[in-house]
């Protein structure tokens, strides 16, 4: 089955419709991050982290999150997480740093 919102990774169109999926440490991350560039470290971060989350990498054309889509796999991820809007941040902090390091080592 094919579902044209399934993507290999966690895809950026989908980080404008995660705002209202938690409380305003969330909303915040969203909107600054929504208003990146997509080249930017802070997207790149997002995305990371984002596709840490939902388990992107063990993803297939089979499974269920593909046949539902990312945006929905997302917004199921945000739902279940049982951690604080904190800890989300705590995780976008981590894998924006793994994206300065990995950067860094290309220049």
């Amino acid at each position: 089955m094919y579902n044209p919102d399934t993507d290999l990774l966690f895809p950026g169109r989908v980080i404008s419709t995660l705002g209202d999926q938690r409380g305003e440490t969330w909303q915040g991350l969203v909107a600054r991050v929504g208003e990146a560039e997509p080249e930017s470290i802070e997207y790149l971060a997002f995305i990371l982290m984002m596709a840490r989350l939902d388990g992107c990498v063990t993803c297939n054309a089979d499974s269920y999150r593909a046949m539902h889509g990312c945006t929905a796999c997302a917004r199921q991820t945000l739902k279940r997480y049982r951690g604080s809007d904190e800890d989300l941040a705590g995780l976008y902090r981590a894998a924006r740093l793994d994206v300065e390091t990995f950067l860094s080592r290309k220049r």
